[in-house]
């Protein structure tokens, strides 16, 4: 079934499906091959009818199994559709056929009463006519009162309901239009905000790289001072130091230095007066001695005071 397939038409009428002989009158052949040729038939006399219609040729394709299908799902529509337009049609036609005897017996009576068209006012057919043609904007079938008035609330309701949704779009419009106000302001905003970041870059950027160069040296002095304090660390480790002498013990050993020098100052001043004297060896041995034992009881007394004021 790859062959082309073209099938042409003049003036001729398009064929019946009797005109095509189908496989399936073969007893040899099976249920799958009779379906395809039975629907390629179909498909067939369809486009030769629709084409023909038309007054064109049919073109040439290729009967694949997947164009027959496709082809085949089309002409089951169409003929669906077509069913259906055709009932349409003649309930159209009856209903029209209907309501042209109805206007001629209604014509005949108006016509016996006197009340033909030709007879009545101009103003009266006026009015009728447009009596009519509201009935039929308001799609009614009479032109009773009652009927004017349900058209009337139906329409009053559907005013309404425009009505509503009027109000609920004018709403939303003004929503919207609030929100793109808003949103038109945040953006000048933000535009602003970005000519202004723009403007303080060039400063800026000047700040960070003098900032950037006195973090070079910051760091460069806190490994230095690091380093010194690791030094006096292991100095104060040295000598001993303890957290408990502190400046303020440091102050009180040095007034109390300095009343001990204060006391020894008389003495010593005593001794260098011993200078001034005859030179009497035994006297002089003698004061000596005896200034030398206050001076060694005196450091001795400053060396307690000293050892006392350093905790052990």
């Amino acid at each position: 079934m790859n062959d082309k397939m073209s099938l042409s038409i003049g003036d001729v009428d398009p064929p019946s499906p009797t005109q095509y002989s189908t496989p399936c009158d073969s007893p040899e052949s099976s249920g799958a091959a009779c379906l395809s040729d039975a629907r390629i038939t179909q498909v067939k006399i369809w486009l030769i009818s629709q084409f023909h219609d038309a007054g064109k040729h049919v073109p040439d394709f290729d009967d694949t199994p997947q164009t027959i299908s496709y082809l085949h799902n089309i002409v089951t529509r169409s003929h669906a559709q077509t069913e259906a337009a055709t009932i349409l049609s003649n309930d159209f036609r009856h209903k029209s056929a209907e309501y042209r005897s109805q206007a001629a017996r209604m014509r005949e009576v108006l016509e016996k009463m006197g009340l033909s068209m030709e007879r009545l006012p101009s103003k009266l057919v006026a009015s009728a006519k447009i009596l009519a043609n509201v009935a039929n904007l308001l799609d009614i079938r009479d032109t009773e009162l009652s009927s004017f008035l349900v058209a009337a609330f139906d329409l009053s309701q559907r005013k309404d309901e425009v009505a509503e949704k009027k109000a609920q779009a004018n709403q939303e419009s003004r929503q919207l239009l609030d929100f793109t106000r808003k949103a038109l302001a945040r953006l000048t905003y933000l535009k602003r905000t970005l000519a202004q970041l723009e403007n303080d870059t060039v400063p800026s950027e000047s700040e960070m790289a003098h900032w950037r160069s006195s973090m070079v040296i910051l760091d460069k002095k806190g490994t230095q001072y690091l380093q010194e304090y690791s030094n006096y660390k292991k100095m104060l480790d040295r000598l001993n130091y303890s957290p408990e002498i502190r400046h303020g013990v440091l102050a009180e050993m040095a007034d109390h230095r300095r009343k001990l020098q204060k006391e020894t100052k008389p003495i010593l001043d005593t001794l260098r007066s011993y200078h001034d004297l005859p030179p009497d060896k035994a006297l002089a041995a003698l004061a000596v001695e005896e200034k030398k034992m206050q001076f060694a009881a005196a450091e001795k007394h400053l060396e307690e005071v000293l050892q006392s004021a350093i905790p052990e």
